[in-house]
């Protein structure tokens, strides 16, 4: 980004992103980055300085977590996403933005019935039987108000916040010209992918504000979870829906965090807890899309019992190669084995310039080493997944966005788990369950679509087979058989020898110049330039002008390849 593509009209959000980085950037949220090598994680510390410093980052993180609040809905937004950035944010930030909260002051009722009137194109009293005009909960992009149709059926209505996308757009703009700028000026922004984090998050949060997305959503997840009876998603009703408006069966219940001692020991909660993780593991091992903000606050229980998700916004995808992957990682890390974790990671991560194997098992393995012996009131899968997000990158390996996306979700689940049940080991239900998804996963790879395409690619390949042998065996009976091997470029290496070559060349010539030029000096003549011999002088010009042409060829040639690339 040069200085000309600065927009005046974002000129407020580069002072309140300058006052953020002001702010914060000399606390622990930059010195326990892995940018920093010598950050606080380096310095030896005893136990109460260690315990003043986790104090000290926790005090921090909030203070930064409600800092974001108070700059608007896409920086509530910012902070949700980065808290998903386990390689990049030290564990009390990435815990302080997991349980951001986006609770604002509701918009006026007039605001409300402006835009369902104008989304569903008909007065608010012939489309609804009743319209509450009190919101049950106000969030940053949005707000809920619960109606009754004309058929008597109770839904709850989400309408989007009056220019609210205008808002966004102008600040996702500032985001990705002051990322652009990091990405051209400093070494850290290409190092953890800045302008790509800003591309996913532009991504996200657009997908947020389009409800026919969410409506979508609501309707695949339904179908994921189908065989868990305990498990309500509120159907959207596609008729009073749009892409600022959604409307869905509304959900009596009350939310997770409300629970009382008393209420649980009625509940037999233990169930609910552990279908609610099979439910996820199933999503996220097998369907490959699954519900990525299960906050406690999203998550009601129910009047008879069960429970409901709401708010499924943002959700993530996993493509089936890495699904096993994470399979494997999920079974690995639950199991102790950090060795082969470090091993998983390094397979689908991908290595940095700086990438160390050795440094990455090291710091792996004393991660699921130190979680392994802790109590199962201690132990947090998902805090062991961003550990291990972090690790990586501190030895220069970048795991896939949708590992810590993962982990992210996977520590919100832990913490609904101990809501329900105190006593909930989610390490253990990984374990109970990963026979089971394996079994799975294996019926789905033998389904009649794979069969039939694996199939197709046998056919093919018996077809090509006989051709391809008949060319070998002729390559090699007319002795024309031969293998490419691939070393060192031997026409890179060659240009390099010639110019080596030249320059030596160039400067015997210049310094044969010089040579003669001074001889002629003691040769009188009556031409001559400045009082000198003028043939004398019209060498030293030469050798001078041929001095500068190689110099500056270098200079321009010789560059490192970083700064050709820039």
């Amino acid at each position: 980004m040069a200085f000309a593509s600065v927009v005046p009209a974002h000129w407020k959000r580069y002072k309140d992103i300058a006052w953020l980085l002001v702010k914060h950037g000399r606390s622990d949220l930059v010195k326990g980055m892995p940018l920093d090598e010598g950050g606080v994680d380096s310095l030896p510390a005893g136990p109460e300085v260690a315990a003043d410093a986790q104090a000290d980052a926790a005090a921090d993180a909030q203070e930064l977590a409600g800092d974001l609040e108070k700059l608007g809905p896409t920086f509530i937004k910012l902070g949700q996403v980065l808290s998903s950035r386990g390689d990049l944010l030290p564990p009390a930030y990435v815990a302080a933005l997991a349980r951001l909260q986006d609770d604002v002051a509701p918009f006026s009722y007039g605001e409300v019935e402006k835009i369902v009137e104008s989304e569903l194109g008909v007065r608010i009293s012939k489309a609804f039987l009743e319209f509450e005009s009190e919101p049950l909960a106000a969030a940053s992009l949005g707000q809920v108000h619960r109606a009754r149709l004309r058929d008597g059926r109770a839904v709850a209505v989400k309408v989007q916040r009056p220019d609210i996308r205008e808002r966004v757009q102008e600040d996702l703009g500032a985001f990705a010209e002051i990322a652009s700028f990091f990405d051209q000026h400093t070494e850290t922004a290409g190092r953890f992918a800045l302008v790509r984090m800003v591309g996913e998050f532009r991504k996200s949060i657009l997908a947020e504000l389009d409800y026919r997305l969410e409506a979508s959503n609501l309707v695949a997840i339904a179908k994921a979870v189908r065989e868990f009876p305990h498990i309500v998603i509120p159907a959207p009703i596609p008729d009073y829906s749009t892409s600022r408006v959604l409307t869905m069966e509304y959900v009596e219940g009350e939310k997770i965090t409300a629970l009382t001692p008393l209420k649980r020991i009625d509940l037999d909660s233990r169930p609910l807890a552990d279908e609610l993780f099979r439910a996820y593991l199933k999503q996220i091992l097998l369907d490959g899309f699954f519900h990525a903000d299960p906050h406690p606050g999203n998550v009601l229980l129910t009047t008879d019992g069960r429970l409901a998700l709401l708010d499924l916004g943002m959700v993530g995808r996993i493509s089936p190669s890495l699904q096993e992957s994470l399979l494997k990682l999920l079974l690995d890390v639950s199991e102790g084995r950090g060795d082969r974790a470090a091993q998983r990671a390094a397979e689908f991560g991908e290595r940095l310039e700086n990438f160390d194997a050795a440094e990455l098992e090291r710091r792996v393995s004393e991660l699921v080493s130190l979680y392994r012996h802790s109590t199962i009131e201690q132990m947090q899968i998902g805090r062991v997944l961003l550990d291990v997000s972090r690790a990586s990158g501190e030895a220069g390996l970048r795991l896939p966005p949708e590992l810590t996306m993962l982990a992210k979700t996977l520590l919100q689940l832990d913490e609904i788990g101990r809501k329900l049940d105190p006593g909930f080991d989610p390490n253990a239900s990984i374990r109970e369950n990963t026979a089971d998804l394996l079994r799975r996963r294996m019926l789905q790879s033998a389904s009649p679509g794979s069969l039939a395409s694996g199939l197709l690619e046998a056919k093919e390949f018996v077809e090509k087979l006989p051709g391809r042998v008949n060319r070998v065996l002729d390559g090699l009976a007319n002795n024309q058989l031969s293998f490419k091997v691939e070393t060192i470029d031997e026409r890179v290496l060659i240009e390099g020898l010639q110019k080596i070559a030249n320059r030596i060349a160039v400067g015997l010539v210049l310094a044969a110049l010089i040579v003669g030029a001074a001889l002629l000096m003691q040769v009188p003549t009556t031409f001559r330039i400045l009082g000198y011999p003028g043939l004398a002088m019209l060498f030293f010009l030469a050798a001078a002008a041929g001095g500068v042409i190689l110099i500056a060829t270098i200079i321009n040639t010789d560059r490192s390849p970083k700064k050709q690339k820039r």
